[in-house]
Order: C-alpha cells, then sequence, then structure tokens
C-alpha cells in the first residue's frame, strides 16, 4: 500500500507515492535524492537530518513524509540561489565552521533558523541554540564563529 504526497521542495512541486511509514528523510534521500540531508542517528538526537519545513527547522528523520503533505521543504541543496551560497553556507567556509562535513548540512540548516528566530543572538544563545545538532570534531568553536560572522554581515555578499 502507499499513498501519494504532494509538496514543494526546494522550489519545485513533488508528487510521489511513498509507504505510509516512510521518514521525511528517507523521502528526500531515497526518492528525491537530496543527500544533503544525513542520517546520523535515527533518533532525532544528532540534527544531521535538520531541514526547513513551512520555514520552521525541523528533523526530517522524525517525522513522516506524509506529515510533510502539501508543505514546503528547504533543504541545504534548495538554500543556495542561482549558483549563490547562502549567506550562512558562505560563512561556514569563510570561517571553517567544518571539519569532516557530517554534521554540516544540519547545522547550517539550524543556524538559519536560529539567526531567523533570534538576529542578535549572544554567543551563549547561540550555543543553546544549537542544542540538539552533534559534530563528533570541531568543538563547535568554529560552527559558533560562523554563526557570528554570517550574523555580523562581515561581508556585503552575505546580506541576506
Amino acid at each position: 500500500m502507499t499513498v501519494p504526497i504532494s509538496l514543494t521542495v526546494n522550489g519545485k512541486a513533488v508528487s510521489v507515492n511513498v509507504d505510509p511509514r516512510t521518514l521525511l528523510v528517507q523521502l528526500l534521500r531515497e526518492n528525491l535524492q537530496l543527500t544533503g540531508t544525513h542520517v546520523g542517528c535515527d533518533t532525532a538526537q544528532c540534527g544531521a537530518c535538520t531541514v526547513h519545513l513551512n520555514g520552521r527547522a525541523v528533523k526530517s528523520c522524525s517525522m513522516l513524509a506524509a506529515q510533510a503533505e502539501g508543505g514546503t521543504v528547504t533543504t541545504i541543496e534548495g538554500l543556495a540561489q542561482n549558483g549563490t551560497m547562502h549567506p550562512m553556507q558562505e560563512a561556514f567556509r569563510e570561517c571553517h565552521g567544518l571539519q569532516c562535513g557530517f554534521c554540516t548540512p544540519g547545522m547550517v540548516m539550524s543556524a538559519v533558523q536560529l539567526l531567523a528566530d533570534h538576529p542578535k543572538a549572544t554567543e551563549a544563545e547561540i550555543r543553546e541554540g544549537l542544542d540538539g545538532n552533534i559534530c563528533r570534531c570541531t568543538g563547535y568553536q568554529g560552527i559558533v564563529k560562523s554563526i557570528q560572522f554570517c550574523q555580523s554581515g562581515a561581508k556585503a555578499s552575505m546580506a541576506a
């Protein structure tokens, strides 16, 4: 048995039939080949699967694809516009906010949401806002610096 799902992913209308038990992360990775969204823990602990659903950061491993019916999903692939990286992506590149890169898509998606909710977040608020996103490589210093860099608009090209 399958269920039909229609949603918008990275600005494109998508209609697919999936098993009712299909997770949103599975739909994105396996059906739509958007592999930038990572599966790290399958328990919503690490944040590697974070995407935006209807403008809010969600962990796509903890929700069924059918729950996104009619919604708008943005993945890490959808942040860049017309070949130009999103300011947060640019900040992570500029400030070395990654090492192995596995957690980076989820960190970037969470950071975009964090600054949308708290444009003047302090370092402590940034660190608290990253709770639920695990990085096993960096110690978070470069990640926090990247978010602060994006927040400050340190480059003219960083303007949203």
